[in-house]
């Protein structure tokens, strides 16, 4: 039965406070509010806007820091939020005490370069870090990672992601002029949660691109994944289907030896107005949808982050999603660029007549 299956991480008996570090949206719209639904109490933020820190701060009664040695003052008794933009990440991980637990904001810097020098920060320093690949915790992927461990799919063979939306870029100034959006952006966290279900790929083949009605770099990208001769993935990924709803899509389609399963990501359709999600199972003879406790956004990061307190207070002995676990999602995302960039296998020529 489908009701047996897990959606959410339980919540810790104990918690630390929570020290945030930036002010921007996401902080406004996901972050806050997941600590205020998680009972999880918030000792500050800091943003180099400092006004801007003040603001989000006196909205959600607690305190603004006006020095990251100030943010950094509670030492190893918080856990530190770091919503920031990827070129702050290692500036902030250095000035964070030696053996903090924190979680750093998607994606893990801005290349496969970026990502190892975290890395080594976090080694070095010996940080428990954790990084924000909230997807594979949304209620459906961890009703399907459960239905997928309890059997009822048996041995997945075919994954495929399709995406077919009006994405409105003109929304994000900032990607305006950046070189790399869609799959470092976007289709990461798609990356990130068939890593969760099927491990690292051998390989992967992909092209992403622009659009001629868009200035954004790409927005557009058709990738297969190699796991070897038995399993199928496949993702086409289209953010400029500006045709109306009703052909618009985001769902995953993944079958077993022994069942199926499909997945509708609702926060990307008519979006921003966005849909409920949806996971439907076919273990037998029909379909039957799963009850949903939540969707990708907010409840995704409800689950990241409360398995991060978990760790932090020692109800869980591994830290799910680390950064160490992340480096593998970046070097997969650089390894698609780069086959993006190489040339496409050459078809013969037809003989002379």
């Amino acid at each position: 039965m489908s009701t047996d299956l897990a959606q959410s991480v339980p919540l810790p008996k104990t918690s630390l406070p929570v020290v945030i570090f930036g002010a921007g949206s996401i902080v406004t719209d996901a972050h806050l509010p997941a600590y205020a639904r998680l009972g999880f109490t918030v000792a500050g933020i800091y943003d180099p806007d400092l006004p801007k820190a003040q603001a989000v701060a006196a909205k959600h009664g607690t305190r603004a820091f006006a020095s990251v040695t100030e943010a950094t003052s509670l030492g190893l008794g918080a856990v530190y939020d770091l919503a920031t933009p990827p070129a702050a990440h290692a500036g902030l991980l250095e000035a964070l005490p030696d053996g903090a637990v924190c979680i750093i904001q998607k994606p893990m810097g801005s290349d496969l370069a970026e990502a190892e020098r975290i890395i080594r920060i976090c080694r070095r320093k010996g940080l428990k870090a954790a990084v924000n690949f909230q997807l594979r915790f949304a209620p459906a992927l961890l009703a399907l990672k459960d239905a997928i461990a309890k059997g009822r799919l048996g041995q997945v063979v075919d994954i495929d992601g399709i995406l077919a939306v009006d994405t409105p870029w003109h929304l994000w100034a900032f990607l305006a002029n950046l070189p790399r959006v869609e799959i470092l952006l976007h289709s990461i966290h798609y990356l990130d949660t068939i890593r969760d279900l099927l491990g690292n790929p051998l390989g992967v083949h992909a092209r992403t691109m622009g659009h001629p009605s868009s200035t954004v770099s790409n927005t557009r990208t058709a990738m297969i994944l190699d796991y070897g001769p038995e399993v199928r993935c496949a993702l086409s990924i289209n953010h400029n289907h500006s045709f109306g709803r009703k052909f618009q899509a985001c769902e995953f389609r993944i079958c077993g030896t022994k069942g199926a399963a499909y997945v509708k990501l609702g926060v990307n359709l008519d979006y921003p107005k966005g849909e409920p999600d949806e996971l439907w199972l076919n273990t037998g003879n029909d379909w039957e949808q799963v009850a949903l406790q939540g969707n990708w956004f907010i409840e995704a990061f409800l689950g990241r982050f409360t398995q991060l307190m978990r760790f932090a207070v020692g109800e869980d002995a591994s830290l799910q999603g680390s950064a160490e676990d992340a480096w593998h999602t970046m070097a997969l995302v650089e390894a698609a660029y780069e086959s993006s960039a190489k040339p496409a296998h050459p078809i013969k020529a037809a003989p002379d007549a």
